[in-house]
């Protein structure tokens, strides 16, 4: 395992496998349950307008609004986002999605779930 993050290009190897999290503390939109989340940054832009990293979440179900454009490769777990329109995303490994700035809905994490993204 490799975290690089003071590299003209910070960069993770084998993220699957970084135990070095940083507690994050509970999700503050319980709805029911009490997911725990952990991570480590890769990389903050200026005035932390731009974040990426890992994140780690706990079961749980939560009230979920994604405040700025989100790109996030799943790499473990399993969760159920689903937006206030109804419609369901299904998350299992290697599930990549997009969420856009402004996107409000639910999250039930099911099993842990790992996931590498980037907020701008």
């Amino acid at each position: 395992m490799v975290v690089q993050t003071d590299s003209s290009a910070p960069h993770l190897v084998n993220p699957k496998s970084i135990p070095e999290l940083v507690d994050w503390g509970a999700v503050p939109t319980m709805i029911e349950g009490e997911s725990l989340t952990s991570g480590i940054i890769l990389h903050k832009g200026p005035e932390g307008r731009s974040e990426s990293g890992i994140w780690v979440c706990t079961p749980g179900y939560w009230d979920c609004h994604v405040t700025r454009d989100e790109f996030c490769h799943f790499l473990e777990g399993r969760c159920t986002y689903t937006h206030e329109s109804g419609e369901v995303i299904e998350v299992e490994p290697d599930t990549v999605a997009f969420f856009p700035e402004d996107w409000k809905g639910t999250c039930r994490v099911h099993e842990t779930v790992r996931k590498v993204y980037m907020i701008r």
